[in-house]
């Protein structure tokens, strides 16, 4: 379980008032794929709000302990049937090719030969990132927006 120090947690008390719960535990209670949704919504968010039905405050107290134990995360607050729960977000690194420039990106264009008897061209083409290739295989760049006239006549 994670410790916050008292000027952290009154942050994220802060921070946790505008949200809604995210995870609702039923009369089921804790299940394993509760626990699973709160560990994914921990991930994505960092900050949760989860409602317990029931009207046992024991229960909602071990509820709240055994999550904060199992996931690894920090207690912010209990207040009735909500919890609010913190846990640092995972950070997730998006991986790009680096071998094409920025915008752009290799294209492999196979055209068919006219009479059909020889072998079918194939060539390699780089295209900007508003760039896209046809079914015949020709590159079209995106058209620019349309604007109004009259929206146009305003601005002047």
């Amino acid at each position: 379980m994670q410790k916050l120090t008292p000027v952290e947690r009154s942050a994220l008390r802060a921070e946790a008032h505008a949200l809604k719960p995210v995870v609702i535990i039923g009369e089921a209670g804790l299940t394993p794929s509760v626990m699973k949704e709160i560990a994914a919504s921990l991930d994505s968010h960092g900050l949760i709000k989860v409602r317990v039905f029931g009207d046992d405050r024991e229960a909602r107290v071990a509820i709240y302990e055994q999550i904060c134990e199992e996931l690894e995360a920090a207690p912010v607050q209990h207040i009735g049937k909500l919890l609010v729960v913190y846990r640092p977000k995972k950070e997730v690194v998006k991986e790009r090719s680096s071998k094409s420039g920025k915008g752009m990106r290799e294209v492999t264009i196979v055209k068919a030969s006219a009479s059909g008897t020889k072998r079918p061209s194939v060539t390699k083409v780089m295209i900007k990132g508003n760039e896209r290739v046809t079914e015949g295989g020709t590159i079209k760049r995106a058209k620019p927006r349309q604007t109004s006239p009259k929206k146009g006549a305003l601005g002047k």
